[in-house]
């Protein structure tokens, strides 16, 4: 049974309709993989990522969400430091990298998506308005790097498209309406 903690009961939607509330579970350059565990109130350390792997910018969920892997809603932040593992971020959708992911011998794929945000505070990034904005060769390797480190997991990450910030808005409407109609 979950605990009552501020991060579950933190909404979705941040100041302004364009701002999400964002929690880094883990840091630009980490090899460890947290998850905030629901039922003790506190992030536990989930995985530890192969040699030579790091995640490429500050990872996380966006409170009061829920996606279709029953986890709350993923999201990259491009920022210009790592933050801290449990950093409430105020961050400003950009887009979305769309994917399949399937466990090795599964038979079904779920979706998976990434949404892409800014840090509203991010002097090197806050400008930047549309995924499209973001250098080609940077998304690559973003979506390379979820492709690799799942890989590792068992399961096949496969990059389906990348739309803008009104899909990744529309997504996040998705993920806001089915943590409403499961909780």
């Amino acid at each position: 049974m979950p605990t009552e903690h501020p991060f579950t009961e933190l909404p979705a939607i941040a100041r302004s309709p364009r701002d999400v509330h964002a929690i880094v579970d883990t840091p630009k350059g980490s090899r460890h993989k947290y998850k905030f565990d629901e039922a003790l109130g506190v992030f536990r350390l989930e995985r530890v990522l192969g040699a030579g792997l790091v995640f490429p910018f500050n990872f996380g969920y966006i409170p009061s969400t829920l996606a279709e892997d029953g986890d709350p809603v993923d999201i990259l932040l491009l920022m210009d430091e790592p933050a801290f593992v449990g950093c409430l971020v105020v961050a400003r959708l950009i887009g979305v990298i769309e994917a399949r992911q399937v466990e090795v011998g599964a038979t079904r794929a779920e979706r998976n998506d990434r949404l892409v945000g800014v840090a509203t505070q991010s002097p090197t990034h806050a400008r930047l308005t549309a995924l499209s904005q973001v250098a080609p060769v940077l998304l690559e390797e973003i979506e390379h790097f979820f492709v690799a480190y799942t890989t590792l997991e068992g399961k096949r990450f496969t990059p389906q498209r990348r739309g803008g910030p009104a899909r990744a808005r529309q997504l996040l409407a998705q993920g806001i309406k089915a943590f409403e109609n499961n909780h």
